[in-house]
């Protein structure tokens, strides 16, 4: 069932309240991206468990496999049923027509992320159609993050090791994150300070004097892409720095992968796949409530 114009508005209104909260009192929100309907009903228990405002957020191939409407559904039936502050974000939509869909559906967060499906864009041409989101999402609300250049790494497990040298070409600067914002006008930059995406096999590195820098340069919201794998410590030091939502994908689903391999060698006779899926979506539920805690956001919520 779809939306009215004015639940649209209402539940918007409410994510403003929270990236306001977020700020005052030092706290950032998880965002937690979902495969299917066992990683959200995990996302939606440990909100409920911590008393923690949460977003769900899915990409372009999650969107096509799970249906953007039928998203928003499943998302407010959960969040009706565990009573828990919950939202949807939309993340790296590589199109100003797929954000515009998102926002007709009544996302409260979207990511516009050209260089996404294209490495090479121009920065003229992300302002642009970022500029176009912007202005579109006026109408009910929506709030806008993106980012002036294509972000590194893959939400996968990664074997080689991490190059900070040719990562550090792609970091953002207090002074071009300054110009990118006020010339698109968004409600969330993406800061890239070594936070990647995917999980490697070396601890992330945050440049925390960097990212005070860049906090000290806007005013709008900031958000960390690739949060797995990344020490908890960075996050705490984050969060009251004034990094409102973190990102975090690959650590979720290296868990579901593995716990789903342990339940299935297990009971190699067991062919109802819904008696196996609860012990893997309780380590799921583990992550998330890991990082939930890291973040600050426990005991946050309002409903």
């Amino acid at each position: 069932m779809g939306l009215t114009i004015q639940q649209i508005r209402d539940n918007t209104t409410r994510a403003r309240h929270l990236m306001q909260r977020s700020r005052q009192q030092h706290f950032a929100v998880g965002a937690f991206n979902i495969d299917n309907q066992e990683t959200l009903i995990a996302v939606a228990r440990a909100a409920q468990k911590l008393n923690a405002p949460v977003m769900v957020e899915v990409s372009d191939g999650e969107v096509k496999a799970m249906g953007l409407e039928n998203l928003r559904d499943m998302v407010d039936n959960y969040k009706q049923e565990y009573g828990v502050e919950m939202y949807i974000n939309l993340d790296h939509s590589p199109t100003v027509e797929a954000c515009k869909q998102a926002i007709d559906t009544g996302y409260e967060f979207i990511h516009i992320d050209i260089s996404q499906a294209n490495h090479d864009a121009s920065e003229e041409e992300i302002i642009a159609k970022t500029k176009e989101v912007v202005e579109y999402a006026k109408f009910t609300g929506a709030l806008v993050e993106s980012e002036p250049h294509y972000f590194g790494g893959s939400s996968n497990l990664h074997k080689e090791d991490i190059d900070y040298e040719e990562i550090k070409k792609t970091f953002s600067t207090p002074e071009g994150t300054k110009s990118f914002v006020e010339a698109t006008g968004i409600d969330t930059y993406a800061a890239a300070v070594g936070n990647l995406h995917g999980k490697y096999p070396v601890p992330k590195e945050l440049d925390l004097e960097l990212l005070q820098k860049i906090r000290d340069s806007i005013d709008c919201q900031i958000s960390l892409h690739g949060g797995s794998g990344t020490p908890l410590h960075f996050f705490e030091e984050a969060a009251r720095i004034g990094v409102s939502k973190i990102n975090i994908n690959s650590d979720m689903r290296y868990v579901f992968r593995k716990g789903l391999e342990k339940v299935l060698a297990e009971n190699p006779d067991e062919y109802a796949v819904v008696k196996l899926m609860p012990q893997v979506y309780e380590a799921v539920q583990a992550v998330v409530e890991e990082k939930i805690n890291a973040f600050g956001s426990a005991g946050k919520a309002v409903l």
